[in-house]
């Protein structure tokens, strides 16, 4: 066969290309550190690669969304420390407000002290995030949560809960609204409320109560009662105090005869005689009454309802600023030390789901490092060039380019005009 000169010189310099592109592609690798220069390279390893990029992208936002959720949760926390702080100093003023030895003026000061703690708590309930934006004022980040309004402390936010996308199978929320932790809190034990009437002349006080056995049942729960007091002077003998129990739902008025079933079968006499602290108890509540009521006297059993930490204590500034006759500052004091056991309870409640979403966080950064690094392994099996063979590589490519440029040479010089 023979071969023409031009098809000689073609051959040998598209072998120099060939040994010149194989070794630049090796000097790239080892200049770069990555194997896969160019999707060409290794077409199923540069494609399993771009997703665990993209899936170590999103890890790593995961990352600064737990972050974000820890610092909002970690103030919150703060605040809410805060607030127990305070409303335990609250509490301790209202028992020593119950002093009997303490006069009007004693108590005012109280109610100033209680009054400026009442506006520590709304400044706490307005704290914000450090860059303007309100931790309790759910979707409205904006707008201030808590103001002052002629009807007292109100609430401006709503009830979203802003959610953070923690890891690919998990959101926690990073706040907790002002409504839930400030102003939907149970009064009385929080199935219902007892109540002393703003007229009541007498010493009697009653007790938050509880529930009985058997407890209400659906259809009693709703319910609401009046005690009406009596007093009967007999001449030579201890008066006789009875009481007289009605009632309503929502129907209207309960018949007397359908009210007073202490255990859902017997009936209890209506009046029936009262004694001091004896328990009453009928339709599933009970509670006990302390003191000597007067004729007239009343009380009330009402289902619980929502009141608010600020209304607590606004109510007791107002009962400690006014000087107060038989047992209403005794009911008012055991009415108020109650509702901040409430609005404590709710508060401890909410720093304890605080508490588990801080330690979920920094189980998912920890099972997120752990994810990360895995990425980050794969990602270098995938993509980080083996130096030992790339420089093996590059050695044995750069003599087999001079080895092809050598025989070029050689070959090229060949011509029949030199033995001639």
């Amino acid at each position: 066969m023979r071969i023409s000169s031009n098809t000689m010189y073609d051959t040998s310099v598209a072998s120099m290309n060939t040994q010149q592109a194989r070794l630049l592609q090796t000097q790239q690798q080892i200049t770069s550190g990555r194997r896969i220069l160019t999707a060409a390279d290794d077409p199923v390893a540069a494609a399993r690669a771009l997703d665990i990029t993209q899936s170590d992208a999103m890890n790593t936002q995961y990352a600064s969304n737990r972050d974000a959720a820890r610092h909002s949760l970690s103030l919150t926390e703060t605040n809410l420390q805060g607030v127990t702080s305070l409303l335990q100093d609250v509490k301790t003023a209202v028992v020593n407000a119950g002093n009997g030895a303490f006069t009007i003026s004693d108590r005012r000061s109280i109610a100033t002290e209680l009054n400026g703690r009442l506006q520590e708590l709304t400044g706490l309930a307005n704290s914000t995030d450090g860059i303007g934006n309100y931790l309790f004022s759910g979707f409205q980040t904006r707008t201030q949560p808590f103001a002052n309004t002629p009807g007292g402390v109100a609430y401006f936010g709503d009830d979203g809960q802003r959610l953070v996308q923690a890891s690919a199978a998990r959101q926690l929320s990073s706040t907790n609204t002002g409504a839930e932790v400030f102003m939907r809190i149970k009064d009385g034990n929080g199935t219902f409320t007892t109540g002393a009437a703003a007229t009541n002349t007498g010493t009697g006080v009653i007790s938050i109560g509880s529930l009985g056995n058997p407890p209400p049942t659906a259809a009693q729960a709703g319910n609401s009662y009046q005690l009406a007091f009596t007093v009967t002077a007999t001449p030579g003998l201890p008066d006789v105090v009875t009481y007289t129990v009605t009632g309503t739902n929502a129907a209207g008025p309960i018949p007397p005869a359908n009210i007073l079933l202490p255990d859902g079968v017997t009936p209890v006499p209506n009046p029936s005689t009262y004694v001091s602290g004896q328990a009453i108890s009928f339709n599933g509540i009970q509670f006990d009454i302390q003191g000597v009521p007067k004729t007239g006297d009343t009380f009330t059993v009402a289902p619980s309802a929502n009141e608010s930490i600020f209304k607590t204590i606004s109510d007791l500034v107002n009962l400690l600023n006014v000087e107060q006759a038989g047992g209403k500052l005794s009911n008012g004091i055991v009415r108020g030390l109650n509702n901040l056991d409430n609005a404590l309870n709710n508060v401890l409640t909410t720093r304890a789901s605080v508490g588990v979403r801080l330690n979920e966080l920094d189980a998912l950064q920890n099972e997120g490092d752990n994810l990360g690094l895995q990425f980050k392994q794969s990602l270098s099996l995938l993509q980080d060039v083996d130096y030992n063979k790339a420089i093996s590589d590059l050695t044995m490519q750069n003599t087999a380019l001079q080895a092809a440029q050598q025989t070029f040479s050689k070959v090229s010089g060949l011509s029949l005009f030199k033995y001639i």
